[in-house]
Order: structure tokens, then sequence, then C-alpha cells
């Protein structure tokens, strides 16, 4: 699996490979934000772990420049208990964050949980369709009336879970468990900002209305249309 590091701590970077390899990753490291975009957008890699703060620029910048051309799966790295990073980050699109000084046992388990959810939807049934939506698991793709719908894949993941219990209410840290593949921590919002870029990106269904609903104090729950009766 080829990894993409982008982190101007090249003693950090250094440690990293070195543990990754061992795990059986091929990575390579760059250490300016140009770099990290030129090789992001190479179409070489299998997943990027992207730092916040780079000479030349911005980490959340490069991660918004990605995420207008490919769903790579991307691991911010963010300041210890800046929280404000983490949620610019999951609001942009990255499918998790680890905070620095990271574990790079944790980071291995990070990246095979996010790689595995790529490949994890063709154990049951090959497509769903939701009032407009089409869903389709095994390539991983969503239509809204026809139009392809650019979701990240940890977005595509909560979907699929939701969508595959439509109308019923799915536990909040089931639903973590089985999209991120891990529980959630205490004040953690990581999935609470996928679930809203997720929203955003799907749009009302045909009557105006949230497709999918957050019941308070339990979890959430994809509701079909009514307007169209389709499930």
């Amino acid at each position: 699996m080829n990894l993409l590091l982008v982190d101007d701590d090249i003693e950090l970077c250094a440690l990293l490979q070195r543990y990754l390899e061992r795990e059986l990753f091929t990575v390579t490291a760059v250490h300016t934000a140009e770099q990290g975009l030129d090789e992001a957008l190479s179409g070489r890699y299998q997943a990027v772990v992207l730092d916040i703060m780079l000479p030349g620029g911005n980490g959340i910048d490069v991660l918004r420049s990605i995420r207008q051309r490919t769903d790579l799966p991307i691991i911010m790295l963010t300041a210890r208990g800046d929280e404000m990073d983490r949620i610019r980050g999951l609001e942009y699109g990255a499918d998790d964050y680890l905070p620095k000084p990271c574990n790079p046992r944790e980071l291995s388990a990070r990246l095979r949980s996010i790689l595995r959810r790529g490949h994890s939807g063709s154990v049951a049934a090959a497509s769903l369709t939701l009032d407009e939506l089409e869903i389709d698991l095994e390539q991983h793709c969503v239509r809204r009336a026809g139009q392809q719908v650019d979701l990240t894949v940890t977005e595509f993941n909560i979907l699929s879970v939701l969508a595959r219990e439509a109308g019923k209410v799915v536990d909040k840290n089931r639903l973590a468990q089985q999209s991120l593949q891990r529980s959630l921590t205490l004040y953690d919002r990581s999935l609470d900002m996928h679930l809203s870029n997720l929203r955003k990106k799907l749009g009302p269904n045909q009557s105006g209305e949230q497709r999918i609903r957050t019941v308070r104090g339990v979890g959430y729950m994809y509701t079909p249309d009514e307007a169209t009766g389709q499930v």
C-alpha cells in the first residue's frame, strides 16, 4: 500500500516511515504544501497523512484542493488539544485525525481501518435505492437523480450503514463502530462533522426535508421520503 506522508518534521517523518514500512506500507515523505498537493494528485497513493502546519501553505488548503479532485483517504495530523483544527479538517473532508505527536502504531491502525472501509461494501447487496438516491455498494458511488455525488470514504460508509436500516434509528456508537471502525471518545465530534458534511452533499429530499435525522440522545436515522414512497 502506497502512503504519502506530508509533514515538515523530518525526525517525525523518519520515525513514522521506519515503523510503517515494517507494517508493509510503502511510504513517500514530502515536507512542503506544494510537494504534498502535487504528490497527492499524482494517482500513486492509496492514502495521505497530512499535517496542518506546512511550509509554503496550510494543510487545510492542501486538503481542500485534494478534495476538489479526489476522494483519496486522508488522515490529518493536528496540534494536541486544538479542537478547531480537527473540526476544520473534518469539515473539509478529512476521513480522520490524530493529534501530534502521534503514536505510530495507532496511525497504522487508523490507516488500515480507512483502507478497509474503502473495500467493505460488496459483502451484501450490490446497490440500494432510496428516494432518488442510487447507492452502488461495489463501486462506492452515489447518484442523486442520476447525478454523481462526490463523497469521501467515511461519508460513503456512514450513508451505507444508515441506508441499509432506512426508517430505523442507528445507535450513535454502533454507527461509529461500523463506519469509522472505532469507538467515539469523550467530546469526539468527528461523527457529527462527517454527518454534517454528508447532509450538505446529499441535500434535502423531494419534500424539502433532511434525509438523515438526529434522534437526540440515541443516534441517527435515514428517513425515506413519504412523497416518493421509495425505499
